[in-house]
């Protein structure tokens, strides 16, 4: 994807080697992809340029630091990473360790209630379906853009569990959707 770590637009590329390059093309477009989006393609070059940036690498570097202090962090409070910890961007926690009972699907709508989107994911042999899960997939590149550091991820950390532990209260949940917006006044959106 272009639109994650790359921050670019939503998109996809596809890299091979030269002996592949044709039947790939020919795959994807006209197969799977509409007409060429001239304002994506636009926007891709731009997020490649600033990929090419010095500043760039120490951005990427920010991103697996704030990953593994958010792991650590969590890893803290109880919570069990599918893998034991994270060396990339982002990280499969595996809710049951806290609460068997307690399923993807819940922590997702419980987080976005408190001011956090995440995404409920599968996890290795899950039990659940997958529109329920038992997993919920966190990543840090959204947060390193705005600016946050390893010390502001053990913060989010706190405000992922008393979200968590606070699922079916309201009334607290809006509490911490509160301290959540006034937090990230610190780190405005980029412009």
């Amino acid at each position: 994807t272009t639109h994650k770590t790359l921050r670019g637009p939503r998109a996809g590329m596809v890299m091979c080697e030269e002996a592949y390059a044709k039947e790939i093309d020919r795959a994807v477009f006209p197969g799977i992809q509409g007409g060429p989006l001239m304002h994506i393609i636009a926007a891709k070059a731009v997020a490649f340029g600033e990929a090419l940036r010095p500043e760039f690498k120490g951005y990427a570097q920010q991103i697996v630091r704030n990953a593994k202090a958010l792991a650590d962090a969590l890893a803290k409070r109880g919570y069990r990473l599918q893998s034991g910890g994270t060396d990339n961007h982002l990280m499969l926690v595996d809710l049951r360790a806290r609460n068997a009972a307690f399923t993807g699907a819940d922590a997702e709508k419980a987080l976005e209630a408190a001011g956090m989107i995440t995404n409920k994911n599968a996890i290795y042999n899950d039990p659940r379906p997958p529109k329920v899960t038992s997993g919920l997939r966190l990543g840090t590149p959204a947060v390193t853009t705005r600016g946050l550091k390893e010390n502001d991820l053990v913060t989010v950390a706190d405000f992922l569990d008393r979200a968590l532990a606070a699922k079916d209260d309201g009334a607290t949940l809006a509490r911490i959707r509160q301290e959540v917006a006034e937090f990230c006044k610190r780190f405005p959106m980029p412009h």
